[in-house]
């Protein structure tokens, strides 16, 4: 997929690790010029040191998802440096697994922040300096979808995103621009350590999704290279399951 991506200058929220640090890097691989973004320096170094040992290039950039004037800043100082992102990946996300009895209405608060806020708020600003034939893809969730005990705020901030996902696809695509989001399964990232580890999730995911075993975060990132391609170009307000068939496996 070398050069794919060639002069595009692309955007990948939280991606110090897991899918978000796979993303930026298949995407330095396609060619595309990455800013890593998260909220600590260190995880960030190193990533864009990979990725420019890869033959990529990649910049670090650090600001706070709930803040709409640092998210405003940071765009404005990118754009007279680098020049306007094309692609935007919101991929950050933080989950609260938890009774719904159990949550304070400003967890709830704090969770939409960063899982649907933040993405509206940078979709919109980004869109203002886009060329035609730009791209915003979001990554949601299979909880969009479907539903478990226990994870109620998650799973209606990723069905908002869902939702947002067509909203702007409708709203952008006069402009050129794209709008489309890829929604994972299960997957072996650092965040789910712990369920990995459980025998009894893991045994579970094999019998309930097709091919029978957890995702990696790469099969994450060849989905979100793809719409961000011309081989996309017709591709939008789509949600893409990428989740072992999970959803189609009855």
């Amino acid at each position: 997929m070398t050069g794919l991506l060639a002069g595009q200058l692309a955007l990948v929220t939280g991606a110090g690790r897991g899918i978000g640090r796979a993303i930026a890097m298949a995407l330095g691989e396609a060619g595309a010029h990455v800013l890593v973004h998260g909220r600590q320096a260190g995880p960030l170094t190193e990533l864009v040191a990979e990725i420019r040992g890869n033959g990529g290039n990649a910049s670090p950039v650090l600001f706070d998802l709930t803040d709409s004037a640092a998210i405003d800043r940071a765009l404005a100082e990118i754009g007279a440096e680098l020049g306007p992102v094309q692609i935007l990946v919101n991929n950050a996300g933080i989950r609260d697994r938890r009774a719904v009895e159990s949550f304070d209405l400003q967890n709830v608060r704090e969770l939409l922040e960063v899982d649907l806020i933040a993405p509206l708020h940078l979709s919109r600003r980004v869109a203002q300096d886009m060329r035609p034939g730009g791209r915003i893809i979001n990554i949601t969730s299979i909880a969009g979808q479907i539903a478990r005990s226990g994870d109620a705020a998650y799973t209606a901030a990723k069905s908002g995103l869902d939702g947002l996902t067509r909203a702007l696809a409708a709203e952008f695509g006069p402009r050129g621009i794209t709008v489309n989001a890829v929604a994972p399964g299960f997957f072996a990232t650092e965040a789910n350590a712990e369920m990995v580890a459980d025998a009894t999730i893991t045994e579970w995911l094999s019998r309930r999704t097709s091919l029978g075993r957890w995702g990696q975060p790469h099969e994450v990132a060849g989905a979100v290279v793809f719409l961000a391609s011309p081989a996309a170009s017709y591709i939008t307000g789509h949600v893409l399951a990428v989740d072992g068939g999970l959803l189609a496996h009855f």
